[in-house]
């Protein structure tokens, strides 16, 4: 059977122009060393292709998928690093943590570019959505429980309240 889809005015989608040109989508996802985010990332790459990956065969262009991480200041330093060496290590693990997330950008034919910020997390996330002009940003959640959350305080609740776009929480999948 197949679907038609009908817009706020009742023209059917599936045949018109329009439906061709939709919009691309400039999404942000937050990236961290936690699984709960590279499956926030696995998430909007499967449920948002339609708005983000190219359609080579109609020569349209896809959306931006931009990945942030943020390094927390002075997380990655130990007592006896130098300024230099902590940039350094910041950026070999960014590097390694883009690597597998970049090839599955790059397998769904998504346009992606990488973004590397130092500071708060929540902050800069928010800092960075309102600069860039992103239309939608996907964090993961990690499950923090409520008295965790309180005292550590969660990314994903700050940027729910604070980012200038819609965001999408993705909730890691229930183990069986």
């Amino acid at each position: 059977m197949e679907e038609t889809y009908v817009d706020a005015v009742g023209v059917d989608t599936a045949t018109t122009e329009s439906s061709k040109n939709k919009k691309k989508l400039k999404v942000m996802v937050a990236i961290d060393e936690s699984k709960d985010s590279f499956y926030a990332l696995e998430w909007a790459l499967e449920h948002l292709k339609d708005v983000m990956s190219a359609e080579p065969e109609t020569g349209q262009e896809g959306g931006l998928l931009t990945l942030v991480h943020v390094n927390p200041s002075g997380a990655t330093a130990s007592a006896t690093d130098s300024v230099p060496e902590i940039m350094k290590k910041a950026g070999v693990q960014s590097t390694n943590l883009f690597s597998p997330a970049l090839e599955l950008c790059r397998a769904k034919m998504v346009k992606t570019e990488t973004m590397i910020l130092k500071g708060d997390p929540k902050e800069m996330i928010c800092q960075a959505v309102e600069q860039t002009h992103t239309d939608l940003l996907v964090v993961g959640s990690r499950g923090l429980g409520m008295v965790k959350r309180a005292f550590l305080g969660s990314v994903s609740d700050y940027c729910a309240q604070h980012a200038t776009c819609p965001i999408i929480i993705v909730r890691p999948p229930r183990e069986t």
